[in-house]
């Protein structure tokens, strides 16, 4: 999960990013990539992602994108 989530922040953003990197707050994601990443999300994991949930608690980091996605698929 860790891997393809790098992978598809980096090609979305053109930019390098770690797990623990601030995807927001550094400007590795704005508005419009933040929804490319999240329907990538969505086919990968066969989750349904909801637009209010979209938020930096959920975004910031790797690491964070990881719980949401379990909590999602856990449900």
């Amino acid at each position: 999960m860790e891997t393809f989530l790098i992978d598809k922040i980096e090609e979305i953003a053109f930019s390098t990013v770690n797990k623990e990197d601030s995807l927001w707050q550094e400007g590795v994601l704005d508005s419009i990539t933040i929804v490319e990443l999240a329907v990538e999300i969505e086919k990968e994991y066969q989750i349904k992602i909801p637009f209010d949930e979209i938020i930096e608690s959920n975004f910031e980091t790797v690491a964070l994108l990881i719980n949401y996605i379990q909590s999602k698929q856990n449900a």
